[in-house]
C-alpha cells in the first residue's frame, strides 16, 4: 500500500497524505480522519530508505508525574534507551483519557521511533491514530484491559495483593484493612482481589469496611487510614496499595497515637527506593518497576524495526519484601 493508492481512494492529493502522516497542522480535520481510516484499513507502513530511519527518540507519556513511582519508571526506560542509542522525551497529559489529537500531531512531526503510555486508556481511534503514522506503542500498566494487539507491559498484582495479606494472616492478623487505588484501574482490582482471595482461602470473613478505594497518593492513605481506625472494630493491619499510601497510614496511626508494628501493621507496594529508609522501614511488595519500562522501551523499539513484539502481553514477578513496618498483632 502507498500513499499514492491511499490518496486515490481519500480523493484528496499525495501531499495531503504525507501531511497526515507526519504530523503537519494544515490539514482540514474531517480529511485528516478520513486519511488515517485508510492508513489504519489497509495497514499502511512509512517506508524505511535513506533519511527515513531511526531518529533516536523515545516518547515516555504520563497521564501524571507526582511521585516517585514515576521516577522509577523513567529511569528503566531511560536506561534502556542508552543502550540503544536513544534518547527519552516525557509528556504528561495531565487526564486518564489517553493521548489527544494535538500530542498525537507533536510527535508525528518529530518523527518518534515509537512511543511508551502509561497508565493511560488507548481506544481504538486512538490506536488507529497511532497505527495510521506507523508509530510502534506500548502500553505500561495499563489503566484497564488492554485491547487486542495492543502491546503492554504490567507485574503480577493479584499475586502480590495476595502474598501481602497472607504475610499478615500468618503473623495472626485477622482485621486486616485495604486501601487500593481506583477501582477502575486493573492493577488495583488485581491487588484487591489477591487481598480477597488470601483472607477467601484462610476461612476470613471479607468486611466490606475494611476496603477503601483511594488514588495511590499520600493524602488517600492518611485520610482513609483514620477511617479506618476510627471504626468500632479496628484493624489491626493495613494493606495499603502502594507505598506512599502506606506513608499515609503511618503519618494516621502517628496521629492517633499509635506505633507501627506495636499497634498496627502496615504492608505497601511497589518498594520505592525510600521504602527502606523511612521508619520503621516499610514492609511492601516490590515492583520491578525500572525493569517493566526498560522491557517496554526494548519492546517498541524492536517493533519500529520491524521484528514485532511476541509477547504481547507480559507481566512481570512482584515479590514480598518483609521489613520492620509489620508484627503479630497484641
Amino acid at each position: 500500500m502507498t500513499i499514492a493508492l491511499i490518496a486515490e481512494e481519500a480523493g484528496v492529493s499525495v501531499p495531503t497524505v504525507s501531511k497526515v502522516i507526519n504530523g503537519r497542522p494544515e490539514v482540514a480535520p474531517e480529511t485528516r480522519q478520513r486519511v488515517e481510516r485508510l492508513l489504519h484499513k489497509h495497514g499502511y507502513q512509512r517506508r524505511t530508505g535513506h533519511g527515513d530511519g531511526p531518529v533516536g527518540l523515545l516518547d515516555l507519556v504520563f497521564s501524571e508525574i507526582e511521585s516517585p513511582w514515576a521516577m522509577e519508571l523513567v529511569r528503566g526506560a531511560e536506561s534502556a534507551a542508552h543502550e540503544a542509542a536513544a534518547s527519552v522525551v516525557i509528556s504528561v497529559l495531565h487526564t486518564h483519557a489517553g493521548p489527544g489529537r494535538d500530542w498525537l500531531e507533536r510527535i508525528a512531526a518529530r518523527r518518534t521511533d515509537g512511543v511508551i503510555i502509561v497508565t493511560s486508556r488507548l481506544s481504538v481511534r486512538q490506536q488507529g491514530q497511532l497505527s495510521a503514522r506507523s508509530i510502534p506503542f506500548v502500553v505500561v500498566d495499563p489503566e484497564g484491559e488492554p485491547p487486542p494487539g495492543v502491546a503492554s507491559v504490567g507485574a503480577t498484582n493479584w499475586h502480590g495483593g495476595l502474598a501481602a495479606t497472607r504475610h499478615l494472616l500468618d503473623l495472626g492478623h485477622t482485621r486486616i484493612g485495604m486501601i487500593g487505588g481506583p477501582p477502575d484501574m486493573l492493577c488495583s482490582r488485581a491487588r484487591i482481589d489477591g487481598y480477597r482471595a488470601a483472607l477467601e482461602t484462610a476461612g476470613v470473613a471479607i468486611d466490606p469496611a475494611l476496603i477503601k478505594h483511594g488514588d495511590f497518593l499520600v493524602n488517600s492513605g492518611h485520610d482513609y487510614g483514620h477511617e479506618l481506625l476510627s471504626l468500632d472494630d479496628p484493624p489491626t493491619a493495613i494493606f495499603a496499595g502502594s507505598d506512599l499510601q502506606a506513608f499515609g497510614v503511618f503519618e494516621a496511626a502517628r496521629q492517633r497515637g499509635l506505633r507501627v508494628p506495636e499497634d498496627l501493621s502496615v504492608v505497601g507496594f511497589d518498594d520505592l527506593p525510600l521504602s527502606s529508609s523511612a521508619w520503621p522501614p516499610l514492609t511492601t511488595v516490590r515492583q520491578p518497576l525500572q525493569e517493566m519500562a526498560a522491557l517496554a522501551a526494548r519492546m517498541v523499539l524492536a517493533m519500529g524495526r520491524g521484528e514485532g513484539a511476541e509477547a504481547r502481553r507480559v507481566e512481570l514477578a512482584t515479590d514480598l519484601v518483609i521489613r520492620e513496618s509489620t508484627a503479630p498483632p497484641r
